[in-house]
């Protein structure tokens, strides 16, 4: 009997161990194939701003694989051919992706965002030239909302299904029997899932002007999705803006209407505002975009300067100019209220203080924190350092180049087309009328509301002389930049 049971009781203990074993086996598998992530580290800080992940891949990202065929399964949602480019991404040639989206490796491939698709700017001299890249310019090609949209009309389309997307993947990557079992009953069916939640939460963009192309609300989702505040009726469209030469910004305000003082806490919110969650967010590899665009200068005018002409702008610069956007104005990286700018105030109203309060409490509890987001009553008075490859112009984008921006109101451009990324050295900005600047750009249209291109009225009145000095004068604000 004693043996019997003896014999009982080791055969219990084997069936245990197996079961055990057969458990924690499914479990390393499903970590290793699901969850496993690999850090990645790149060494160059230009190309980890370009492509180092942010923290982005875990919950918004899209499964490499799929993301990559998504363009040829799906045309008829694009704006355009050539897939992602008609969006405004951008290859260098070699790249695995395009500028401002990472790979890494969760369980599985899995694409994310990084600050380089909205902050890095391209330029061409001629229609024919491959276009210039300069890593944190603002982008004039980028359409983020068109992104977003994309994604969700293939999420909707009744063909994604893993009959429809394996044999996709397949022609690019091979599958083992493994990946297309879970390709086929987990991660087709979830990535579509996520997909169709993204879309839906900006819905609420489609009763308001669309973004377009360099421009981006960039704190409605925050208030809408992250921070829990009910959907108001605010207008938030904004251009993107240029983030080099931090190391002279030091004390400035951020953002175009000042809401922080801290560039730490711009990074990260920028961070979670890209698609990062409070626990992916990559502290380390955001501490590197800070530190690249602290150190980085901004770029040189690329034409010919008449240094003659430009020598007679500096005076006009510093009468006119100085006190607002040299470094060293007394007013410069500080607020001016909206009363006295003028210039279109639905951006200031989309950020209200009950946002302000929310964010600075988002991440209590966290190794990071938030402290210094504010509400302002006005926009911020720039450095204009880089200014040439900042165009168009004003915080909404409503002035395409800076010929237009010496004018008054109602003799600027009233409608232009933004996108098309070919240069006007002449009138410093984007070529934004004729054909190619039609077919390939976006229809901005002033009397939109949010679109106003009035105020900023200083200068207007200056001789037409000394205008082309002035002009002549700013192209050089790679070189110039403090007050004498």
């Amino acid at each position: 009997m004693g043996v019997l049971k003896s014999r009982l009781g080791k055969t219990i203990t084997t069936v245990i161990l197996i079961l055990v074993l057969l458990v924690g086996t499914v479990a390393y598998i499903g970590w290793y194939n699901l969850l496993r992530e690999v850090d990645t580290y790149i060494e160059s800080p230009e190309e980890h701003f370009k492509y180092g992940s942010i923290g982005t891949e875990n919950d918004q990202g899209v499964p490499y694989w799929i993301w990559v065929v998504l363009p040829r399964l799906f045309p008829e949602y694009l704006p355009g051919p050539n897939g992602y480019t008609s969006l405004g991404f951008t290859w260098e040639e070699g790249k695995e992706t395009p500028v401002g989206v990472s790979k890494k490796t969760i369980g599985f491939p899995r694409q994310g965002i990084t600050c380089a698709v909205c902050h890095s700017a391209t330029y061409r001299k001629a229609p024919t030239d491959i276009p210039t890249i300069v890593p944190a310019g603002p982008s004039v090609k980028f359409n983020s909302l068109g992104y977003v949209r994309f994604l969700k009309a293939c999420a909707e389309d009744p063909r994604f299904t893993s009959d429809y997307i394996l044999p996709e993947i397949e022609y690019n990557h091979p599958l083992s029997s493994l990946e297309k079992f879970l390709y086929r009953f987990l991660i087709i069916p979830s990535t579509q899932k996520a997909m169709l939640e993204q879309g839906n939460g900006f819905d609420w963009t489609t009763t308001r002007p669309d973004w377009g192309p360099g421009r981006i609300d960039p704190f409605n989702p925050v208030k809408f999705d992250m921070l829990n505040i009910p959907v108001d009726e605010t207008i938030g469209n904004s251009d993107m803006m240029s983030l080099w030469n931090q190391k002279q910004h030091q004390g400035f305000a951020l953002h175009w209407d000042g809401l922080e003082t801290s560039l730490t806490e711009t990074v990260n919110t920028g961070a979670l505002g890209d698609g990062a969650t409070r626990k992916s967010i990559n502290i380390e590899g955001l501490q590197r975009v800070e530190k690249y665009i602290t150190e980085l200068d901004p770029p040189a005018f690329p034409f010919p300067i008449d240094e003659t002409l430009a020598a007679k702008g500096q005076p006009v610069f510093e009468k006119s100019c100085a006190s607002c956007h040299a470094f060293g104005g007394d007013r410069t990286g500080t607020v001016i209220p909206v009363e006295e700018v003028g210039t279109d105030q639905h951006r200031l109203e989309m950020w209200t203080q009950e946002a302000a309060d929310n964010y600075n409490e988002f991440a209590e509890g966290y190794d990071y924190d938030f402290d210094q987001l504010r509400k302002t009553d006005g926009y911020l008075s720039v450095a204009l350092d880089g200014l040439w490859l900042r165009a168009p112009y004003l915080h909404n984008g409503s002035v395409p180049n800076l010929q237009d921006l010496l004018k008054a109101p109602e003799q600027r451009t009233q409608v232009f087309y933004r996108g098309y990324d070919v240069y006007d050295p002449e009138t410093v900005g984007f070529i934004s009328q004729g054909e190619e600047a039609k077919r390939l750009g976006f229809k901005y249209d002033t009397a939109v509301v949010a679109n106003g291109n009035q105020g900023h009225v200083y200068g207007i009145e200056l001789p037409e002389s000394d205008k082309l000095a002035l002009i002549e004068y700013l192209k050089t604000q790679q070189r110039h930049y403090c007050i004498k």
